[in-house]
């Protein structure tokens, strides 16, 4: 179960400005055990602290004197002294005691030679009820999402599939083997998704069929957690807020789908909530009109994406199909399964990923709407992204979008072998105008190689 966010930890370890490091993401999507098999894997003496099975220490941590809060959890862990070299502080679960959230700052400033990691689950809930703030300028922070879908390979041992997305090169034929074997992968990668113990489970089992149980119990558990950490009128709106967004993926969102009575601030409140807790994300509309898309974003024209692909199949009750029919079949939603895999991996694909707002593009018109996808930048270039879940769509909207932004290239994702295109296309709007630009298709399961292949073909 080797993560990205590894190579990110080795960095932050020998980095000579280290500071206490917060690691932030959504319940169970491995937090814990990253860290942990990081300590392993480097010879580290992990001291590992849940904070939230040991309140008692809330008192500890509010004396916000270091020595001290070492020498309780030396006692308390039982390994010898946790300031000595080759060891490393973990304070899980950091979000049931914010008094050692405002204590990283004594730590930075009285042991900096001590390697601290803290993380937590729905951080922002749990400082939104207490009052607490993190403390600005002292911490780094490194962001965890699911497993991506060349993570899954790697856990799957689809060593071979995954040098060949790595190597691919434009100019070169795909194997079409190589590529059966991918969609099938991708398939699987759907209905799994990337939760770490989800994705494990069908690894060592490989029967879909023991992946239900665990995205209901993550799912139940996500609905509990909001009574720990939200005031009681809150609870029910991020749970109304939690059960709709799966059902809602890619769609202009509209409150009173959610909650007919509820007041569109409040639900705004949830919905912000949520997306700063990184169990859901949002895609922002945006003229783009210029450099950075984020500045020119509608900030109340959104599209809601979850937390993960897997977790939507779920809630969906795609776990209720045969487990027979789960690969062979169709399903009503796979055009938005299609989508929030992509919304799920574009952010990854940047060193700032953990700042990237997603957005897209609107036209609506009282003929017609037209609509992109995804809007992202690749170095200088405004990029338009399509996602189609079958081997064929129309082009209509990003023909629109070309028209008026004067795009020379765009990007379609879809379940045909990777290729590049010259389109050409008269509008029957516009006076009859032309319209040409080169597309970039790509498969699915290689949008993890966008920027490479991006750079690639504009050679």
């Amino acid at each position: 179960m080797k993560r990205h966010a590894d190579a990110r930890l080795k960095s932050w370890l020998e980095s000579e400005h280290r500071k206490p490091l917060v690691i932030r993401g959504a319940r169970q999507v491995g937090k814990s055990t990253l860290v942990r098999l990081f300590a392993r894997d480097r010879g580290l003496t992990l001291h590992e602290v849940d904070l939230e099975r040991n309140p008692q220490l809330a008192d500890v941590f509010a004396s916000r004197d270091p020595e001290r809060i070492l020498r309780e959890i030396e006692f308390l862990v039982g390994k010898g002294q946790v300031a000595r070299p080759g060891a490393l502080l973990f304070l899980d679960e950091i979000q049931a005691v914010p008094g050692a959230i405002a204590a990283l700052r004594d730590f930075r400033e009285e042991r900096p030679e001590l390697p601290v990691i803290a993380a937590g689950s729905l951080l922002e809930i749990a400082l939104a009820a207490g009052g607490f703030s993190m403390p600005v300028g002292r911490i780094e922070y490194l962001y965890l999402e699911p497993m991506s879908f060349e993570e899954f390979l790697a856990a799957a041992e689809q060593d071979d599939l995954l040098e060949l997305l790595r190597v691919f090169r434009l100019a070169e034929p795909f194997p079409d083997t190589a590529h059966a074997r991918l969609l099938d992968q991708l398939r699987d990668y759907l209905l799994v998704g990337g939760m770490p113990e989800a994705v494990l489970r069908f690894v060592e089992s490989q029967e879909l069929s023991a992946v239900p149980e665990i995205h209901a119990s993550i799912l139940e558990t996500y609905r509990d957690d909001f009574a720990k950490y939200a005031t009681r009128t809150e609870v029910g709106r991020l749970r109304k807020v939690f059960d709709f967004v799966p059902r809602a993926v890619g769609e202009k969102i509209k409150y009173v789908r959610i909650d007919e009575g509820a007041q569109s601030r409040d639900l705004k409140r949830a919905i912000e909530l949520l997306s700063q807790a990184r169990v859901m994300r949002r895609a922002f509309h945006t003229d783009s009109t210029g450099l950075p898309l984020s500045a020119t974003i509608h900030e109340h024209v959104y599209k809601p994406y979850f937390l993960d692909v897997g977790l939507v199949s779920a809630a969906c009750g795609i776990r209720w199909l045969p487990v027979e029919e789960l690969r062979a079949r169709r399903f009503v939603n796979e055009g938005k399964l299609a989508e929030q895999f992509v919304a799920q991996h574009l952010p990854l694909l940047g060193e700032s990923y953990r700042d990237w707002r997603l957005t897209y593009w609107l036209r609506e018109g009282r003929a017609s709407n037209a609509e992109i996808d995804f809007l992202i930048q690749l170095g200088a270039s405004v990029v338009p992204v399509e996602v189609k879940a079958g081997k064929s769509g129309s082009l209509k909207s990003l023909l629109q979008f070309v028209h008026q932004r004067g795009t020379e290239k765009a990007v379609r994702f879809d379940l045909n072998p990777p290729g590049q295109q010259a389109v050409s296309h008269t509008l029957t709007v516009g006076g009859g105008t032309t319209v040409g630009f080169q597309l970039l298709s790509l498969p699915l399961y290689l949008v993890e190689q966008l920027p490479r292949l991006w750079e690639e073909g504009r050679g």
